[in-house]
């Protein structure tokens, strides 16, 4: 029977001569390249001694930006959420109430924010979504837990902590 493609190869078999029914070359070659391999340089690390270089555009674990004045950058627009291929990103929009304007940018802002770290394939299509460059793939590797409820991140491990920016006069004085 004729296959559909017409991609089918025949093969035809020589017989094998001596010295390739020993496998003893076989053999020999195979040892010499084990014994090459002897005196190459490692390629692994002795990792909790020494830790081995990234490359610039390492993908670590996600991190909320804050704004110059120490606000949350994130608005909650869901983008990231949308370009996120594993669905992994999940948010619940809120108002900025009176009072809450050193807290947040704008009027929306994300109450709830999680990311499940197991689905998460950190392909960075969230960080290229963001119009206000609030989420960043910045971080070191996600460290191991024993619970899958671990994996899931909130804004409590995700928003980067608040710092203070000092002004001039307080520097120089």
């Amino acid at each position: 029977m004729q296959s559909l493609s017409n991609r089918k190869k025949v093969l035809d078999q020589k017989p094998l001569n001596f010295w390739e029914r020993m496998y003893l070359p076989a053999i020999a070659r195979g040892l010499g390249i084990t014994i090459r391999h002897f005196f190459k340089p490692k390629a692994t690390y002795k990792y909790p001694e020494v830790e081995r270089p990234y490359s610039k555009n390492f993908r670590g674990q996600h991190s909320l930006k804050r704004d110059e004045a120490g606000r949350e950058r994130c608005t909650a627009c869901g983008l990231c959420a949308l370009s996120c291929p594993a669905e992994a990103i999940t948010m619940i929009s809120a108002e900025r109430k009176k009072g809450e304007e050193h807290l947040y940018r704008e009027e929306k802002y994300a109450a709830v924010y999680e990311i499940n770290m197991l689905r998460c394939i950190f392909c960075g299509l969230c960080e290229e979504a963001c119009p206000k460059e609030a989420i960043f793939l910045d971080g070191s590797h996600v460290p191991p837990e024993q619970l899958r409820k671990d994996f899931i991140y909130g804004k409590d491990k995700l928003v980067e902590p608040r710092f203070e920016y000092k002004k001039e006069k307080e520097i120089t004085a």
